[in-house]
């Protein structure tokens, strides 16, 4: 049995809280997720028993910080089933996707070249393809959704052409909340010899992600949306496409030697992306995370959330003042509206009862036409989540929250 109470025992911003006027009630895990005491002290560990800066000094502590990094990044190999010169640490999913598009799209497409999207995608995984049509003269089109706001292979397959060269999509959307069949996708994009970028933000902290399974070409994912620190993340590339990428940003600690006639030889991956000081503390905590998603199951996280989402639909539905988005949706992420009430204002609302929720367009600004309305409330679960805390949505919703007098229509 999955043992909420449990868990939240690990995380002491619910201890913290404990005693507070009005309950936490957490439900805004697809933006950030709370920590639990094990990751905080990996971070701590750093500053107070090491210190040193990794990859730069021949010295004792020097020495443990560089086996802790390359710890880090063997443990994330392991999680994800690739090798760890395949792992290349970022600062999270915006700068693992910044790295492909400017590393890869930037070098290698040009006038004429296709990069394929959807339009449930994150600006994380849009902003850095614009950048790349606007410097490559590529074009960008987009995979249509089907009519719950489902990208489906037969979609892709519908619309890919001899001119793609990416397909760039997320493994689960983060409004709308589907699962998307990667390896499919993968699949048809290689047989047009294209690549494909998986956005894995909001699906590796939730299910079992096999990236030699999958084949996608590169994926991006961030530590602090499953546990770990904030300004942490990684991608995973396939090493000959890493290879040939250019590097994104240029420092110490990537290159082999250069001269005054500008001349450079830069290491080999993952080395000749990790330019500067890293946020070691946070590496530290990023293998703390992984080491608790482990001991408690991607599975079985999945499952719960799973059990939760299918009990809050029903809750839901039964309210006659709420409209849902994407009932049909696969993970734990509904997204909502009350009749008549601005979103933001149904936000604030909820807060006023230990509620949060995430309100607005959620970085996801191509979506507003399918869904034909300016914002959303979007709530979404984790493994410290239970149905009391749906209960306690569901009531509050039955109440509207109109309370900042917004109009929304």
């Amino acid at each position: 049995m999955f043992d909420v109470k449990n868990i939240k025992k690990d995380f002491p911003i619910f201890k913290k809280h404990e005693n507070d006027e009005k309950p936490l009630i957490y439900l805004d895990n697809a933006a950030t997720t709370f920590k639990p005491q094990a990751v905080i002290d990996a971070c701590s560990k750093y500053y107070i028993e090491d210190g040193a800066n990794a990859h730069r000094g021949d010295y004792d502590l020097a020495y443990h910080v560089d086996k802790e990094v390359e710890k880090c990044r063997a443990h994330l190999a392991s999680f994800l089933n690739c090798f760890s010169r395949e792992i290349v640490f970022t600062s999270g999913t915006s700068m693992s996707m910044n790295l492909v598009a400017y590393g890869y799209g930037v070098k290698y497409l040009k006038e004429g070249d296709e990069i394929l999207l959807t339009e449930a995608e994150h600006a994380s995984n849009v902003l850095p393809w614009f950048k790349v049509s606007e410097l490559t003269k590529a074009k960008i089109n987009y995979i249509p959704l089907d009519e719950d706001g489902r990208c489906t292979p037969e979609a892709l397959k519908k619309v890919i052409t001899k001119n793609t060269k990416v397909v760039s999509i997320a493994q689960v959307t983060n409004v709308l909340g589907f699962k998307i069949d990667i390896k499919e996708m993968a699949k048809i994009t290689h047989e047009y010899g294209a690549i494909l970028v998986c956005d894995a933000a909001q699906s590796a902290p939730h299910m079992k992600i096999d990236v030699k399974d999958l084949d996608c070409d590169f994926l991006c994912l961030s530590a602090h949306k499953m546990l770990g620190p904030t300004g942490i993340g990684a991608l995973y590339g396939k090493f000959d496409l890493l290879k040939k990428m250019d590097p994104f940003m240029m420092g110490g600690g990537d290159n082999a030697r250069f001269d005054m006639c500008g001349n450079v030889a830069y290491l080999e991956p993952p080395a000749k992306f990790e330019a500067g000081t890293m946020n070691i503390s946070a590496i530290y905590g990023f293998d703390a995370a992984l080491t608790y998603l482990e001991n408690i199951g991607l599975e079985n996280i999945e499952k719960h959330e799973k059990e939760l989402r299918n009990y809050a639909i029903s809750k839901l539905k039964e309210l006659d003042n709420v409209i849902i988005y994407n009932e049909k949706a696969d993970a734990g992420i509904i997204t909502l509206n009350v009749k008549g009430v601005f979103p933001q204002d149904e936000a604030s609302y909820l807060n006023s009862k230990g509620i949060c929720v995430r309100s607005g367009e959620h970085c996801a600004k191509l979506l507003k036409d399918r869904l034909k309305t300016v914002g959303t409330i979007r709530v979404s679960f984790y493994l410290y989540n239970d149905k009391d805390d749906i209960d306690a949505l569901c009531n509050a919703l039955k109440n509207g929250g109109n309370f900042l007098d917004a109009f929304f229509n």
